[in-house]
């Protein structure tokens, strides 16, 4: 994709799976413009590349509205007409935030795979020089040769050329001769330039020729190619639509993001989810990311006070914006099971659990948190008996048993009705570091990535004896967790974020708050810090009395004895090693 504003994508990586096998290829896609940032996944490389093309164009519409309403503001009028427009806007701010559920009524949520198979019109991007060639301006197509400029074969008639009598000549023939001799010595010297002109203008015509013939070959094959792939994405489209309607797992989640994908919400709503189903059961789970309270329209009104030259802005009470936010987050609740169900034309939805989360920071320690803070689980046929148009988002959702808060705006966590498994789009696959070890591997001159593989390593041995898994995770914009563990104990277990961090210095106070912050965010019940190296008392101090464990390079030392291994830290080695890398 070229050509859009502020938008950006990475290149495509792999992601894993619980077993450690790869799932499929995913992208990292962002707008700095609106600010946010998704990370799109899909098995088919194909299918993939439609869907950050999509979401692309989804992000560039927006942001062309985005810009056209900040162009309008900037020309208004100062004075009442300005406040009046004002108004009208906040207006429709606050209609757009209550009529969230109503607009998808009337929308056809199924899916439109003419969509996934629209393609950017072919246009050659030829590599070598087109000098000379004229291309079709529509598709840059070679479509003929400009003409090589030729100059007029001189004669003796030529002003420049011609005899130059005079009177004398006339009078006396000798003279005559002479004016005559010379005109034929610069006619024979201007047709010499002219036929090495004519020679030269000859050779470049034939490398136009050439030239011409080499870039017609080379469209007609960059052409089949992109005709090829064309054809192949709409076969992989084909293919998935074919495997969704069979009901298979992963092309039913890949319709699901589909779905959700082309559903449209105010502009300040920025959209992001996951999703996992469960064939045997036929249920789908929904993670989605709700906006924060902050976004919540609050402008009614806007005055113009011309005694001051100034405008008023009346916004609604505080009660009336937590009832407001509260009413948005319902009806993208419910509006995400709609448009859900109304799409499932193969019947593979039975049920629908959607968890909604929001991340923002808690007053309290300034941290970032993410907490889900309502959770809804449906059933097809208990959901469509519901008439959307005549409901309260609220009572709707209370209806259906949904669990939350009673208010929302409290950011109260709940927890989900059902969750996702283990899998994880961050984890990268594992490789085993422990065998190789002996009594001359200093662990704190390790490489850094092969560390992080043995903690993975070292951390599976103690879990798997009670069915516990542990993934590595892949570097990413957001970053911070180096492993995620999954114990399935039902009264100990559940998920521990484990950092490594392998050290010469000792480990500040910094790196255990920024343990604590992600435990949080990542909604796990432990965190575990490991080190090469040792802990400061601060760091010490600040993880008492919270569900975290630091161990220093003598416990890792020991956990490694209790499997088998061993090896050795020499600080003061790695140290050295670092000095002479430099």
């Amino acid at each position: 994709m070229s050509g859009l504003e502020n938008a950006g994508y990475s290149k495509a990586s792999a992601y894993y799976g619980k077993s450690g096998n790869p799932l499929g290829y995913q992208v990292e896609v962002w707008h700095d413009g609106l600010n946010e940032h998704r990370v799109i996944r899909d098995k088919d490389f194909g299918i993939l590349e439609s869907k950050v093309r999509n979401q692309l164009l989804k992000w560039d519409e927006k942001w062309q509205r985005v810009k056209a309403k900040q162009e309008e503001a900037e020309r208004r009028q100062r004075g009442k007409e300005g406040a009046d427009a004002a108004t009208r806007d906040a207006q429709e701010a606050m209609r757009a935030a209550e009529g969230i559920l109503a607009w998808t009524l009337d929308v056809d949520d199924t899916v439109d795979w003419s969509e996934l198979k629209r393609h950017e019109p072919f246009r050659f991007e030829p590599h070598e020089s087109t000098k000379g060639i004229r291309l079709d301006p529509a598709d840059g197509r070679p479509i003929g040769i400009e003409p090589v400029q030729r100059s007029r074969q001189p004669t003796l008639s030529d002003r420049t050329i011609a005899p130059r009598n005079t009177l004398l000549d006339k009078i006396i023939p000798p003279f005559g001769r002479k004016r005559e001799a010379e005109a034929e010595e610069r006619l024979k010297a201007a047709l010499e330039r002219w036929q090495s002109e004519e020679d030269g203008a000859n050779r470049e015509e034939a490398k136009r020729g050439k030239r011409f013939d080499h870039l017609r070959a080379s469209y007609e094959r960059a052409k089949e190619e992109y005709e090829k792939a064309c054809a192949e994405q709409e076969a992989r489209v084909d293919d998935l639509r074919r495997r969704w309607l069979a009901g298979e797992p992963d092309a039913v989640e890949e319709h699901a993001e589909l779905v959700l994908g082309a559903s449209e919400y105010p502009d300040w709503i920025h959209a992001d989810y996951t999703v996992a189903y469960d064939a045997a059961n036929g249920v789908l789970v929904v993670d989605y990311e709700l906006p924060p309270v902050e976004v919540t329209p609050t402008l009614k009104e806007v005055t113009y006070v011309a005694s001051r030259d100034e405008y008023k802005e009346k916004h609604i009470t505080e009660a009336q914006k937590k009832k407001l936010y509260d009413s948005i987050l319902y009806q993208i609740a419910i509006r995400t099971v709609h448009e859900l169900f109304e799409a499932d034309e193969s019947g593979a939805l039975a049920m629908i659990t959607f968890n909604g989360w929001v991340t923002s920071v808690n007053p309290g320690t300034g941290k970032s948190e993410r907490k889900c803070i309502l959770s809804l689980q449906t059933g097809k046929e208990e959901f469509q008996e519901v008439d959307l148009s005549q409901v309260d988002p609220k009572a709707c959702f209370k209806a259906l048993k949904g669990v939350a808060a009673s208010s929302l705006a409290e950011l109260a966590p709940v927890t989900p009705l059902l969750q996702f498994d283990s899998d994880d789009a961050r984890f990268v696959e594992s490789r085993d570091i422990a065998d190789g070890l002996g009594n001359e591997t200093n662990l704190a001159a390790m490489d850094w990535e092969d560390f992080e593989h043995l903690v993975r390593e070292l951390f599976s041995k103690h879990f798997e004896k009670d069915g516990g898994e542990v993934h590595v995770t892949q570097a990413s914009r957001d970053g911070g967790v180096d492993a995620i563990a999954f114990d399935p104990d039902p009264i100990r277990g559940g998920k521990m974020v484990i950092q490594a961090k392998r050290y010469t210095n000792t480990v500040g106070v910094s790196a255990v708050r920024d343990l604590y912050g992600t435990v949080v965010n990542e909604g796990a019940v432990k965190g575990i810090l490991i080190t090469t190296s040792d802990y400061g008392p601060d760091a010490y101090a600040f993880a008492k009395d919270k569900p975290l464990a630091l161990l220093s390079g003598a416990n890792l030392l020991h956990l490694l004895a209790e499997h088998g291994y061993k090896a050795t830290i020499n600080i003061e080695e790695a140290k050295r090693f670092a000095r002479e890398a430099r």
